[in-house]
């Protein structure tokens, strides 16, 4: 029963699938050669492909530029009081509101930088906060 048990776990696992994966491995080495990959450790890899997962939100705070705004406004210093007290789930919804993701990939947050602007409406009372994904821009009511 054990040589059976073996041979079936066996060929679910590897043989039944080793033509698609010798396909999908010749097709990935073609778009990204090995070269490229086999320098980063196996962490480094996944961090890169998938991104950092935990964050040291005060080295986010540290990275923003404003425009129209300075560091010491009211409304800056009231955004970062309420951020720093929100839970750690909602901190991510944030980063995908302004991202478009919950994670940060390549060389995670001491490198990622993202703008907070005054969008300068005549009634700002009237106007949410908003984000462009792309520019990585927080358009901020005053």
């Amino acid at each position: 029963r054990k040589e059976y048990v073996d041979l079936y776990v066996n060929y679910i696992f590897n043989k039944s699938v080793q033509k698609p994966f010798e396909d999908f491995m010749r097709g990935f080495l073609r778009g990204c050669p090995a070269r490229y990959w086999k320098m980063f450790f196996p962490e480094e890899l996944q961090d890169f492909l998938q991104g950092h997962t935990t964050f040291d939100w005060h080295m986010l705070e540290k990275n923003v530029v404003y425009r129209e705004y300075k560091k010491l406004d009211k409304t800056i210093r009231n955004f970062w009081t309420v951020f720093h007290k929100l839970p750690e789930e909602k901190k991510k919804m944030f980063l995908v509101f302004l991202s478009g993701s919950d994670q940060i990939t390549g060389y995670g947050l001491e490198h990622f930088r993202f703008y907070i602007e005054d969008p300068q409406v005549e009634n700002p009372d009237e106007v949410c906060p908003h984000a462009s994904t792309c520019y990585l821009i927080l358009f901020l009511p005053r």
